[in-house]
């Protein structure tokens, strides 16, 4: 005697004509912007050269500008005022120009006053990649 087992309706009534037919449209899709993209690619298109052009090999380091509880600026060590500060942050846009980062680490407990004075030497330097931080920690600590 054989054995009856019945599927259900759910089975029967379940129609993947447009399932089908979205699968088949993102394929033409991604096929034509795929197409698309390696045409933009290949345009034959003359470039300017520059003869002072260098490849950026490594990103320069970052100028750490350290400010203690009492407002005195450190940088690489050394005690320095603003109008030095604002020297050393010149120099060293002026030794790579417009890649220049700064970090202004505060204490703490020093006054906002000699933070702002730190950034409007960076923007004076016209340094606009610069970070603020407050840290506490002893001076040359880079951590």
């Amino acid at each position: 005697m054989a054995v009856k087992i019945d599927t259900g309706k759910a089975l029967a009534s379940l129609n993947l004509t447009p399932l089908i037919d979205v699968v088949f449209l993102l394929l033409i899709f991604f096929l034509v912007a795929t197409k698309l993209a390696q045409e933009e690619r290949e345009l034959d298109i003359p470039l300017p050269e520059a003869a002072e052009a260098r490849p950026l090999i490594n990103r320069p380091p970052e100028v750490y500008v350290n400010i203690d509880a009492g407002g005195r600026y450190v940088v690489s060590g050394q005690t320095l005022s603003l109008e030095e500060l604002t020297k050393v942050l010149v120099s060293a846009w002026n030794a790579n120009p417009g890649r220049v980062s700064v970090v202004i680490r505060a204490d703490r407990r020093c006054p906002w006053d000699f933070v702002v004075a730190a950034i409007n030497a960076c923007l004076k330097a016209n340094i606009r990649d610069y970070r603020a931080t407050a840290w506490e920690g002893e001076i040359g600590d880079t951590s």
